[in-house]
């Protein structure tokens, strides 16, 4: 009884410091268990298709240029001294210029050699320029209604996008500098993230589609579309249609992406990549039938069809064509 009465009263005596440590032992645990299984979940990579093609458009609404290894960039694709929609046509005060309303502008291709660019188009003669000219004027643009800034190429480069163009306007062409202000993604489109930024692509770095989804749609056709319709940087192969929809996040090499939202399609899609004509009616009015956005999500995409998928990059790293693309879930 004396032992026990001893233990009860030094138990009474010390009950703080019990309690005490009780807390701590039980805090440390659940900052142990915490960080197992929130910081560090767990992964589980399903593949799901495999990367069939890597397309850089360089020019926005130029032709895609086909590359094999590109490195992915929080800002998009970069292949050397290019990336991707960082150089913009633009008329004299600033408004840019696409396929929209140019539809010729599709043909025109930019590549890189050395340190000039190089411009091709259809009955014109190649033109090289130097890729840096610091001294250039930077101009004030309007990418659909937002302000960005782009160093100006040069008068030569103007003549020559003029007369291609045959046009009573004159166009000049603007290039995209890192120390130039960025687009918020999130003002162009709510579910962006407030930290997303990009320089003339319409809305997203990157944007994913499926040739199971072309071919999809080519079912319902007369006449067959291709890829290059639709301006993706990533081609997947190996899925199903559609079924690009649903990879909320993904991993390709080293490379980590996170599904925004879908791509609403608009007029564009009627320019052939191969001859540079605008019908206005297909493959829009097709698509138009069949992939309108849930009815909650009108107030985003209004009568846009959806075709592909808008990721972000959360982690940086190179892409190659031929790597399986994998789905991530914790």
């Amino acid at each position: 009884m004396e032992l026990k009465e001893t233990v009860l009263t030094a138990l009474g005596r010390h009950k703080q410091v019990v309690l005490y440590t009780v807390g701590a032992g039980a805090s440390l645990l659940g900052l142990w268990l915490g960080y197992k299984y929130v910081v560090r979940k767990p992964k589980k990579l399903t593949q799901v298709g495999v990367v069939s093609q890597l397309l850089l458009h360089p020019l926005k609404s130029g032709k895609a240029l086909q590359i094999a290894t590109a490195e992915c960039l929080r800002m998009g694709l970069k292949y050397g001294e290019l990336r991707d929609r960082q150089w913009l046509v633009v008329t004299e005060d600033g408004q840019m210029v696409t396929g929209r309303q140019e539809p010729r502008l599709v043909l025109l291709q930019m590549t890189a050699e050395g340190l000039n660019i190089c411009l091709n188009a259809p009955d014109m003669e190649e033109l090289k320029v130097p890729l840096h000219q610091p001294s250039n004027n930077i101009m004030d643009c309007r990418v659909f209604g937002a302000d960005i800034q782009g160093r100006d190429c040069g008068d030569e480069v103007s003549e020559w996008l003029t007369r291609y163009l045959a046009s009573d306007k004159t166009f000049r062409m603007v290039h995209y500098e890192p120390h130039m202000k960025a687009r918020q993604s999130a003002k162009i489109a709510r579910p962006f993230p407030p930290d997303e930024e990009v320089a003339y692509p319409d809305a997203a770095p990157v944007m994913l589609l499926s040739e199971a989804s072309v071919q999809d749609l080519n079912t319902r056709l007369d006449k067959d579309v291709t890829v290059a319709r639709f301006r993706p940087s990533i081609v997947v192969s190996d899925c199903e249609a559609f079924s690009e929809d649903t990879w909320h996040e993904i991993q390709i090499g080293s490379v980590r992406m996170k599904r925004v939202m879908a791509c609403g399609r608009c007029v564009f899609t009627t320019v052939d990549p191969e001859t540079g004509v605008i019908s206005r009616k297909e493959p829009l009015d097709t698509l138009k039938g069949y992939r309108q956005c849930d009815p909650s999500l009108k107030t985003l995409h209004k009568t846009a069809p959806l075709f592909g998928q808008y990721y972000i990059v959360k982690q940086t790293g190179v892409l190659h064509v031929g790597e399986p693309v994998y789905k991530i879930s914790y």
